[in-house]
């Protein structure tokens, strides 16, 4: 098996793989790039902005995240 990329990316990837879980996300045309600015306007990234708006709306709604 032929091996790409620095030796640091394999390592991130296989750490990421390992400890996180990734969600596919489709928004409309032109959302990203409101997402991206009201997570810039608060200094957070895209990332941190979505899952801290996912967090709220279930605290709101009374949902527990799964415990492990």
């Amino acid at each position: 098996m032929e091996q790409k990329g620095k030796a640091s990316t394999r390592a991130k990837d296989k750490y990421n793989a390992a400890n996180y879980d990734q969600v596919k996300l489709w928004v409309k045309k032109g959302d990203r790039e409101r997402i991206d600015a009201a997570a810039k306007a608060v200094e957070m990234s895209r990332n941190a902005f979505i899952l801290e708006a996912i967090e709220e709306k279930m605290k709101r709604d009374k949902e527990e995240p799964p415990q492990e």
